[in-house]
Order: structure tokens, then C-alpha cells, then sequence
């Protein structure tokens, strides 16, 4: 998607501004060095497409390194902001581990432990230790922002976008969590919208318009991008709901039917209920959690329900109106290649 050398630049910048956190915190004490150290170790592993995204953007509407000195520190802006997500994300979903390792909550649990924390202790630590991380890398992103070397306009386009992008995000989480608590049965349509909040606009939609403004593409360019770079993250979000119910472990990253066992309302789920077969979903949702077996119950249940089938093409139908877009003559051709290569990858994800 980008050049090699791009992604080493991008990982050199993330480094660099992780390492000045570093050294900040450790100034102030061993418990807040101890959590720049675990804001760091949240920083790394991941595939960093957010700044792939910025890059690749202001790379295909003919932006010149030399002439927007900022665009790593940008970059890095929108991985600051997705680490902080996921650590909040966290906190709110209960987790202590992600890929395969103790989060933030998770080390400063184990922290408290060995101090002789009772439970309750451990767990006050490891949450206030998560919710402060999380704080500290959004502000840094703003930060990066508001000190990148860039013209005036793009920093004021720039700040938009973290703004929708907080904003919308956490109204997707409210939603997604609100649904996921209460006895009401949100229609697929709620659904669907807390999804492309939560998901779409930080992680496709805010990266790539970055690299558009940042490499001064026309105001027509922008809005062609904002509509399809949105459905892109639609359709990623979407794909991954699939892979947490009928993904690969390897695929999802975690146990197979992850989001089956935790009783997720995902689209899936929504569309699920929607079917005459609903209530033979409901009951294997139910038992889900109990292991493997129950799992492959509730899969073949959604499966019988026409709501997988369904969700896939929901998927290809957005992603064609992603290609649709690319086709328009005011996009540069680079762009217009750029597009459908991502909407070819993420249709590659569908289980």
C-alpha cells in the first residue's frame, strides 16, 4: 500500500514520540515510567494501517515528503489515537489481554497484586492505570497535531477530523455498549450505525482525508473520498463482526466464535433476529459461552437464518459502491488504484 521506505519513516516517528513519553514520564516517577513503558508496549505488534493510511493518501494524490514536513507526525497522530481507543475499549469490555499479552489494565493489575493489593485494589490500579493511558495518547495526538509542520489551513482541516473522529467514535461506543446491556432489541439499522460510528470514520474515513488535505487535493477530491473512505470502514468493521463469528482463530486474532461466546449484538446478530429462525438463534447464542460444541451450534443456527449470507452481501454491495467511487474522473488515478486495492483487501478478509 505504501513504500517500505514510508512504513520505516512511520515507525521511526512513532518510536521517537513514544520514547519522549517515555523519558517525560520516567522523570515524574517509577509508577508513571511504569505506564509510558506499558503505553508503548500498547503501541507495538499492531499493523499501524492508520499512518499506512495517511501515508498512502498523500502519497497517491501526488504529495511531495519534502514539501509537508508534518505528514509523519500527522501519521502518528492517528495511531496515538487508535491505541488510546483500544485501551478504553478495554477498560469498557472488561479485557486484561490483548494479543496475547496483559493490556495496560492487565500489567498494572499484576503491578498492584505484587504490592499486595487486595482484588478490588488490583482491579482499582489496573483500571485507573488503563483509563489514564488511554487519556495521555489522546491528548497526544492532538498535540501532535497542533505542533506538525504544516500550513495553517491543512492544521485547521486536520483538527476537524479529530474531531469527528473522538466525537463520532464514542458515540458509536456508547451505543454499541448501551445495546449491548439493555432488554430493548435495537433494530439492525441502530445497529448498523453505532457500528460505522465506532469503527469507520477513526480508522478509514479521518487517515485518509489526512493524507488528502495534507497533500492539498481539491475540495471535490475530498468529499468523492469522505463518502467512499466511510463505506470502506463500514465494510472492515462489517468483515470483522463475520471473523468473530466464523473466523479462524488465527483469523480473529483470539479463541474461534469470540464474539458468539461474549454474547456480542453485532449486525450479525441483528440480522439474525429478523428471521423466522430467530428463536432457535437466540437459544444457541445463549449456550455459546459453554465451549466449542455450543459455539458451532450458533454458528450453524446464523448460518441457517440467512443472516450470514445476508451480512456478505451487505459487504459486497458496499464495497461496489466504494469501487463505483474510485471510477469518478475528478479523483487522480493513483487514488482511483487506491481504493479498490482496499476494497479488494477487505473483501480477501470475508470468511
Amino acid at each position: 500500500m505504501i513504500a517500505v521506505t514510508a512504513q520505516a519513516a512511520i515507525d521511526e516517528a512513532i518510536e521517537k514520540e513514544l520514547a519522549r513519553l517515555r523519558q517525560r514520564a520516567h522523570e515524574l516517577g517509577e509508577g508513571f515510567g511504569a505506564l509510558a513503558d506499558a503505553m508503548s508496549r500498547a503501541a507495538e505488534g499492531g499493523k499501524r494501517m492508520r499512518p499506512a493510511l495517511v501515508a498512502a493518501s498523500f502519497e497517491a494524490f501526488g504529495g511531495e515528503v519534502s514539501d509537508e514536513p508534518g505528514l509523519y507526525a500527522v501519521a502518528t497522530a492517528f495511531e496515538f489515537l487508535h491505541t488510546a481507543f483500544v485501551i478504553h475499549d478495554d477498560v469498557i469490555d472488561h479485557d486484561l489481554v490483548r494479543r496475547g499479552v496483559p493490556n495496560v489494565g492487565g500489567e498494572f493489575r499484576s503491578r498492584a497484586a505484587r504490592k499486595g493489593a487486595d482484588a478490588a485494589g488490583t482491579a482499582t490500579l489496573g483500571d485507573a492505570a488503563a483509563i489514564l493511558a488511554g487519556d495521555l495518547l489522546l491528548y497526544e495526538a492532538s498535540r501532535l497535531i497542533a505542533l506538525a509542520d504544516v500550513e495553517p489551513a491543512a492544521r485547521a482541516g486536520l483538527f476537524t477530523l479529530l474531531d469527528d473522529a473522538v466525537y463520532i467514535s464514542a458515540a458509536g461506543e456508547l451505543a454499541d455498549v448501551e445495546h449491548s446491556v439493555t432488554a430493548d432489541d435495537a433494530q439492525s439499522a441502530a445497529i448498523l450505525d453505532a457500528t460505522f460510528n465506532k469503527t469507520a470514520v477513526y480508522s478509514f474515513r479521518a487517515p485518509l482525508v489526512a493524507g488528502a488535505l495534507l497533500a492539498g487535493a481539491s475540495s471535490d477530491a475530498v468529499s468523492i473520498l469522505e463518502s467512499a473512505s466511510g463505506k470502506l470502514g463500514l465494510a472492515f468493521q462489517l468483515v470483522d463482526d463475520l471473523i468473530g463469528a466464523f473466523g479462524s482463530a488465527q483469523q480473529a486474532g483470539r479463541d474461534e466464535g469470540v464474539d458468539l461466546r461474549e454474547s456480542k449484538r453485532t449486525p450479525l446478530v441483528a440480522l439474525a433476529r429478523e428471521s423466522p429462525t430467530w428463536p432457535r438463534v437466540s437459544d444457541a447464542l445463549a449456550l455459546a459461552y459453554t465451549g466449542p460444541i455450543a459455539v458451532r451450534e450458533a454458528q450453524q443456527a446464523l448460518e441457517e437464518s440467512g443472516a450470514r449470507s445476508r451480512l456478505r452481501s451487505l459487504v459486497e454491495d458496499t464495497l461496489s459502491d466504494v469501487r463505483f467511487a474510485a471510477d469518478d474522473p475528478v479523483l487522480p488515478v493513483a487514488v482511483s488504484e487506491l481504493l479498490r486495492g482496499l476494497a479488494d483487501r477487505v473483501q480477501e478478509r470475508v470468511p
